[in-house]
């Protein structure tokens, strides 16, 4: 999204209404849960869905009496922030999203990972025999700044969800890691002089830099599933040429308003929907139908934001703007699908929430029990410390929205929307597929596949010629004769002359050669004798070739 908090249209009173929020801190499935229960108990709120791979949430409410969307809203962000979780401002989501450097956050795992190597030496060394150990004080100089300064993120969150009473993976990794850095200072200060005790310094700075490790491929992964999202984002201009009394203006998109009159060029994307006022052309709508043919415009006929001008240039009036495109809808669909919860994830984000109380308990009774046992107090305490740290399974409520996430994502990127997130669950039973048209099987660029000539003449050059008639053409057949002859590495000539005829073709010469570039049905209104050709371009029709 491109702003924090999106609000739905106005609604009447008492209505239905919806908003997104982007959360920040929010780490584990525990955490996500926490919030939606908080985001339920705000008066007025009817459902809210938090979705911890995307880091947003969405609340349906219909306003209290007397307030409004924008109360709600101040509402819902003391909600958020009481739970101890950061409702983020819009210029830092609109950062966060702009950030797109895969390195993003390693520089703290690289630290750490430097740091923890030399703690792991003496282990390595003991695969080969070789047994030695780093002093005391070294250990404890590599090891504390991995645990209180790197790990400075699991203390503050940990702490959050404490003073909230309640728990999340956080709170165990500091607790974990923070018994096994205690643990080894003890051991360390109440050593008797000379003797060197066995600490375990390594494990707590391993286990922080791990864990960050994990956190780092977590978001990268999460950046990579919204790629989707920004892509279909991208196919919107930011600025559109506005008719005004003073002739033409360039506006940003947001201040179009529905009734404008846009000029629209060859070649640019139309900025939103609308009528065609003037001028005939074709436009590219592979991505709201996938046929990869233009469709020809003429006077009247209804124009979709995001599809591609041809030749011509236009000018539009403004039908929709806005949440009301065409392209916006599909976004929006995309989004819903995305931050949609299958029947597993509940499951999940069920388990989640007692998760983390259990492990405590499960950790006490380890300690509890090996010391009842009577193997000592540094045995039982390192056995309750490996329960803490391998118990954080943020993968638990990370791989279902991610794995939702992914698959809705890959799929809008070839034409296909899912609007359900259970449909996606239930995917795997479907043994049969109906498809509507060729266009859906294909991959929306059309290739030459046949060239057919008439006896006498050189099919390379027949190639040069049509292509360097339409080399600086943005037509899908076009690019497609074009991307033939430079695979041949054929030499392209700069036309003589050249005229576009929307809807038909293109006719010019090259070297004083004249040519005309169309459709069979041009070639028949110009009375075009094609001979045998003609035999062999119905043959081609009837494979389902498109013809030129």
């Amino acid at each position: 999204m491109n702003t924090t908090t999106a609000l739905s249209p106005p609604a009447s009173e008492g209505a239905s209404q919806e908003l997104d929020l982007s959360i920040g801190g929010m780490t584990c499935a525990t955490c996500s849960g926490r919030v939606e229960r908080a985001l339920r108990k705000v008066p007025g709120v009817q459902s809210a869905t938090v979705n911890l791979a995307t880091e947003t949430a969405r609340v349906q409410f219909s306003a209290p009496d007397g307030g409004d969307a924008t109360a709600m809203d101040a509402l819902l962000r003391r909600a958020v922030r009481n739970a101890g979780y950061e409702p983020l401002t819009a210029a830092a989501s609109q950062a966060r999203e702009e950030d797109t450097s895969p390195w993003t956050g390693f520089a703290p795992v690289a630290i750490g990972l430097l740091l923890s190597a030399p703690l792991v030496l003496p282990m390595v060394g003991d695969l080969f025999g070789a047994h030695w150990m780093l002093p005391a004080w070294v250990q404890f100089v590599l090891a504390t700044p991995v645990q209180f300064i790197l790990g400075a993120r699991f203390y503050k969150a940990g702490w959050a969800a404490a003073r909230a009473l309640s728990g999340n993976m956080d709170l165990l990794v500091a607790i974990g890691t923070s018994a096994g850095w205690g643990l080894s200072m003890w051991l360390w200060l109440t050593a008797h002089p000379g003797h060197a005790p066995h600490l375990y310094f390594e494990a707590s700075a391993v286990v922080v830099t791990l864990v960050l490790l994990g956190k780092w491929l977590e978001a990268r992964a999460k950046h990579q599933t919204t790629a989707a999202i920004r892509a279909l984002h991208g196919l919107r201009p930011d600025v559109a040429h506005l008719v005004g009394k003073s002739g033409e203006v360039d506006v940003p998109v947001a201040e179009v308003m529905v009734g404008d009159r846009l000029v629209v060029r060859p070649g640019e994307r139309l900025p939103v929907d609308g009528t065609l006022l003037e001028g005939d052309t074709q436009v590219d709508e592979s991505m709201l139908t996938g046929e990869p043919l233009p469709v020809a415009k003429e006077v009247g006929a209804l124009l979709t934001g995001g599809s591609i001008n041809g030749e011509g240039r236009i000018v539009l009036q403004v039908r929709a703007v806005g949440s009301e495109t065409v392209l916006s809808k599909i976004i929006r669909l995309v989004e819903d699908a995305q931050a949609a919860k299958a029947p597993i994830q509940r499951l999940v984000d069920q388990v989640a929430n007692v998760f983390v109380p259990v492990v405590l308990l499960i950790a006490l009774a380890t300690l509890l029990g090996w010391l009842w046992a009577g193997v000592g107090a540094e045995v039982a305490l390192i056995r309750a410390v490996a329960v803490l740290v391998i118990a954080c399974p943020c993968a638990l409520g990370l791989a279902t929205p991610a794995a939702i996430m992914a698959g809705t994502g890959v799929a809008a990127e070839h034409g296909i929307l899912i609007k359900d997130a259970q449909a996606l669950e239930l995917a795997h039973k479907v043994d049969t597929v109906a498809f509507d048209k060729t266009g859906t099987l294909t991959v929306g660029q059309p290739r030459l596949t046949a060239l057919a000539v008439v006896p006498g003449l050189d099919d390379a050059d027949v190639l040069r010629a049509a292509a360097s008639l339409q080399s600086g053409s943005e037509h899908p057949l076009a690019r497609a004769v074009v991307q033939a002859a430079q695979d041949q590495a054929l030499a392209l000539l700069a036309p003589d002359t050249l005229r576009a005829v929307p809807g038909r073709g293109s006719e010019g010469s090259v070297q004083g050669q004249s040519y005309l570039l169309g459709s069979l049905r041009w070639m028949d209104e110009l009375g075009v004798d094609l001979g045998a050709l003609g035999v062999r371009a119905q043959q081609l029709q009837d494979e389902g070739a498109t013809v030129s």
